[in-house]
């Protein structure tokens, strides 16, 4: 068995096993809704009729075991011997998440094993015709949690801990386990241990670092931790992140615990090369894209497509900026020598860089429904969870984005879709009581706009209370009473994304909206999106995220400020003006002008970069318009030099925190060219 896991079909029997699995979540929804519907179980059947034949071939036992025992059930619905009840098709949507669980453990390496006794004895009843309620309600109990937080140390952790404790130190073991709902895992367990630096040093984690950054641990972890601070005091910092549901802490006495025998580099790295590498939820190793040309009359549907693994995709991008770069050194050098027959090759050479830049961008443009898929499942499940009736419509699945976005925006759209269930949507009693029918609706929509993609959320639920959250902000500091008299409607809204908002405490009837959510802002401004939110009480809300299409090439305004050159990118520019230096007025020490009936607040970027030089004479400035949302600001340049397209570069870890700089580019005459985070100077 273990020569076919390591084999080269691993990773199409994974690309297919997620696709199956998919395809049977769909279809089992589409069955909820239409039951008597037959060719829907038919689709079901042959999904994980195939999912149970590739799995016996690949050796995963359970997996192929758990398939067959519900392709039985099945195969009796089929037959029309059973009802698709929904309490039948709760046990069937189980034996689907075990499935999963079991795929992404092969995925990340592992063998596919997982006890599924539970739902396996529940199937064969369903198969025998008997009462499903004991096990159901068994079944849907809390897992038992570890009763015992003892951790392994090797030789070097193990001396660090006595020394610790020969200087006084009190060394802990702490269990931090997560809300099992929780969106954006990472960032919950990045706040635990700011919490722990304060107060010790962490020696140790489990799972590592690496696998915690990257999400891939169920709700808890175990850390090890020195510390002068009592047990009580470090519970008590840590149940004040959000999304917190127990911490245990517990000293212990290194001496009294083994110490494990190290491994050997051999040994590390022959287990490395057993496991491959977890992938990111969302995501396949190999990514199908359609081929360009059309297949021929008469060819499969097999023909029309090919597997590209990703890392291939990134090299091919990675050389295309290297030539975006010499493609407009080699425009300048031609401009500068006047040569007709090198300005017309140049001119050829750029039209087709550009045919050939639009198909590289395409190949690695993916649906965002490759995101979108998983929530109508996650719906359903929350909706019973919450005894609430929720509709959920999909449009515009098919819009695409740059997969390097799509592998982000997974965890903060669930997260904003849990809010307008959880806290949007009223209980049936309370909407029948509205005049609203029963059953709320949520709206994902998708679609392009210029060079943006556009996501919006909308619920017809309670709709959001502006005086509640003002009170709420005033109350936590958030605002000040002279600010809160001056808000829009759409600012107040806004306010459900300040962190000191969502910290302040768990859910209420006021708060809910807010928890978690300075995180999802932070996400999608990260990726230089925007988030606004709108709302009229009684009737709904909606959320609407602004994407760019693309983050490795953008349009850009170059300006200059003294001798230095910055690009401002074109997603934030509202337009360019030379204004009258008479014009600029000063109001609580920030310099405004009038512009088409809007105050608007002057940023001198010459100030914000400290570029020397000495001040200007000239009579005007040259304003460059940005916004972020409905704010907007003035940047003040020297000059503005145009527009180009310019590839987007990191500065790299060791400059990563530069205000206000999210990368840089080199331009056609070698020079290294800042580019602007407008978003960081817009408060």
């Amino acid at each position: 068995m273990n020569g076919l896991i390591n084999s080269e079909y691993l990773d199409v029997f994974l690309d297919e096993s997620q696709e199956h699995l998919q395809a049977i979540n769909d279809n089992l929804l589409r069955l909820e809704q239409a039951p008597d519907d037959l060719s829907i179980v038919g689709e079901v059947f042959r999904s994980a009729h195939t999912l149970k034949g590739m799995a016996a071939t690949m050796g995963f036992e359970d997996l192929a075991h758990l398939t067959h025992n519900m392709e039985n059930v099945l195969d009796l619905i089929r037959n029309q011997k059973l009802e698709a009840a929904s309490t039948v098709l709760d046990v069937v949507f189980m034996a689907v998440d075990d499935l999963e669980a079991m795929v992404t453990d092969i995925a990340s390496g592992g063998d596919g094993k997982r006890d599924v006794t539970g739902v396996v004895a529940q199937l064969e009843r369903i198969e025998k015709g008997e009462s499903l309620e004991p096990e159901i309600q068994s079944n849907q109990q809390a897992p038992a949690k570890a009763s015992s937080l003892h951790e392994s140390y090797d030789e070097f952790e193990a001396t660090v801990l006595e020394q610790s404790m020969e200087q006084g130190y009190s060394t802990f073991q702490i269990k931090v386990t997560l809300d099992e709902n929780a969106m954006l895992k990472a960032a919950r367990v990045f706040m635990v241990f700011d919490v722990l630096e304060q107060v010790g040093e962490v020696i140790k984690s489990t799972p590592s670092a690496e696998d915690l950054e990257s999400e891939n641990f169920d709700e808890h972890f175990l850390v090890t931790l020195i510390s002068k601070i009592q047990a009580d005091e470090i519970k008590q910092r840590i149940l004040k992140v959000s999304e917190i549901t127990d911490v245990v802490v517990e000293s212990f006495d290194i001496k009294t615990i083994a110490v494990k025998e190290e491994e050997t580099p051999q040994t590390k790295e022959e287990e490395k090369e057993k496991s491959p590498s977890p992938k990111k939820e969302g995501t396949t190793q190999n990514q199908e894209k359609e081929a360009p040309a059309k297949a021929k009359s008469g060819q499969s549907e097999m023909n029309k497509t090919i597997r590209v693994n990703i890392e291939r995709l990134d090299v091919l991008m990675n050389l295309f900026e290297e030539l975006v770069i010499d493609r407009g050194r080699l425009e300048q050098i031609a401009s500068e020598l006047r040569n007709n027959e090198l300005n017309e090759t140049v001119e050829r050479m750029s039209r087709i860089s550009g045919d050939l830049q639009e198909i590289i961008l395409n190949m690695r443009m993916m649906p965002v429904e490759q995101v979108f898929n998983r929530f109508p499942r996650m719906v359903r499940n929350l909706s019973k969870d919450l005894h609430k009736k929720v509709k959920l419509e999909i449009i515009g699945a098919e819009t695409e984005l740059d997969r390097t976005i799509i592998d982000e925006i997974g965890d903060p759209l669930v997260h904003l879709l849990r809010n307008s269930i959880d806290h949007g949507i009223e209980t049936p009693e309370r909407r029948l009581a509205a005049g609203k029918p029963e059953e709320g609706t949520v709206i994902l929509k998708a679609f392009h706009s210029g060079n943006n993609v556009f996501i919006e959320i909308e619920d017809d639920g309670a709709g959001i209370d502006r005086d509640k959250i003002l009170k709420k902000a005033l109350d936590n500091g958030v605002v000040t009473e002279e600010d809160a008299e001056k808000l829009t409607d759409q600012q107040v809204y806004g306010l459900l994304f300040a962190s000191g908002f969502s910290t302040a405490e768990k859910i209420t009837d006021v708060s809910g909206r807010g928890v978690g959510l300075d995180v999802v802002r932070n996400t999608f401004e990260s990726l230089g999106g925007v988030v606004t939110v709108n709302s009229e009480l009684g009737k709904g809300s909606v959320f609407s995220i602004q994407l760019p299409l693309t983050l490795s090439i953008i349009d850009v305004m170059l300006v200059e400020v003294k001798e230095e050159k910055y690009a401002i990118p074109l997603s934030s520019i509202v337009e360019t003006a030379i204004v009258n230096k008479s014009e600029v007025y000063s109001v609580h020490n920030q310099k405004v002008i009038d512009f088409r009936g809007k105050v608007v607040p002057l940023i001198f970027l010459k100030d914000i970069f400290e570029v020397p030089g000495e001040h200007s004479d000239e009579e005007f400035y040259s304003l460059v318009i940005v916004h972020k949302g409905d704010k907007v600001a003035g940047l003040v340049v020297d000059s503005l030099i145009g527009q180009h397209d310019i590839v987007l570069k990191s500065l790299g870890n060791y400059l990563k925190d530069v205000f206000a700089i999210s990368g840089a580019t080199i331009l056609g005459n070698g020079q290294v060219a800042l580019i602007v985070d407008t978003n960081a100077l817009i408060k």
